[in-house]
């Protein structure tokens, strides 16, 4: 079986599969439509997030027998149309799904004891002890929106503080020990904390809106690890100048594009602007699930998978 490799994964998928008998070809440059001219020679595809593989794409690829992504979600390939004509779908949210959760606690633990601001005022040379003053986590009610395994990598963090955990999720009985599952508008009446854990589809996009916001019954930390697109900009900016919002720990932005790979560009948006001088937000650049250890993890899953469907290749 050829499997045509689009992203550079670690070292061992390829190592793996090879061992496995599966032949691998790699194409880290060429574009989605010179790519739709070849693809048809092969049987598998192992892609990050390069570019989107819709229907022009699948049926260009006419031997297809599966499409791994090495990564959390499948969102930027066309699902349905996929599935309709028999293609295997792998994702590997088991792979990272420890490195976003430790994540996603170092964001809040450094939203509540402003480390980012304490840090740059001292390297400035200045020791202001009382204007650095921090919020303990002990005793707040963190509420996670959607629970699988981000969020449940999360919960169990949050278990070596005395804190509650709530969560939300569209599926019913996903709650665990680590946290009680709950309706939304308990959710929003309770939490001190909200974080993110949802994918991107038509029901989360743009769900974090002012009017989701103003729904919650106190002000909260925002956490937002999960899909850039969930979360409407300029309604956080607005939040946070209102003081409905206290802080929020992005690691994704509305504004990235699908590869992940890049975000700035020459007309940046007035809500950016505002939102990277705020000294109570703190941005990391889509890395959350991104170790050293979440790399080897990702292509060890999509390998064991791959092989495990496909063992006589």
């Amino acid at each position: 079986m050829k499997i045509l490799h689009l992203d550079q994964n670690h070292p061992l998928l390829l190592d793996q599969l090879e061992q496995a008998g599966f032949s691998n070809y790699e194409n880290y440059t060429a574009s989605k439509q010179e790519i739709e001219k070849i693809i048809s020679k092969y049987e598998g595809i192992v892609i990050r997030s390069r570019f989107k593989i819709d229907k022009t794409f699948l049926d260009a690829a006419t031997k297809l027998k599966f499409i791994a992504r090495v990564g959390a979600g499948l969102e930027s390939i066309d699902i349905p149309y996929a599935e309709n004509k028999g293609v295997k779908l792998f994702a590997a949210p088991e792979g990272n799904r420890n490195a976003v959760g430790e994540h996603t606690l170092g964001l809040l633990l450094a939203l509540l004891n402003k480390l980012n601001t304490a840090d740059q005022s001292v390297k400035t040379g200045h020791w202001q002890r009382e204007a650095h003053r921090g919020i303990e986590l002990d005793g707040k009610t963190v509420g996670l929106i959607g629970y699988g395994n981000m969020g449940k990598a999360f919960a169990k963090k949050l278990k070596g503080f005395d804190c509650t955990v709530l969560c939300y999720d569209i599926k019913e009985e996903v709650g665990d020990r680590n946290a009680t599952q709950v309706a939304l508008k308990t959710l929003q009446e309770m939490a001190d904390v909200v974080s993110l854990h949802t994918p991107w589809t038509p029901l989360t996009d743009s769900m974090v809106n002012s009017e989701f916001i103003e729904a919650f019954q106190k002000p909260f930390w925002l956490l937002n690890t999960a899909r850039g697109k969930n979360v409407v900009t300029a309604a956080v900016v607005s939040a946070i100048e209102s003081g409905k919002i206290l802080g929020a720990g992005l690691d994704v932005l509305e504004y990235e594009k699908l590869s992940f790979e890049s975000l700035f560009s020459d007309d940046m948006p007035s809500e950016f602007k505002k939102l990277i001088a705020m000294p109570n937000v703190i941005l990391t650049p889509h890395i959350a699930g991104w170790t050293v250890e979440s790399n080897i993890k990702l292509a060890q899953t999509i390998a064991e998978k791959i092989t495990e469907h496909f063992p006589n290749s």
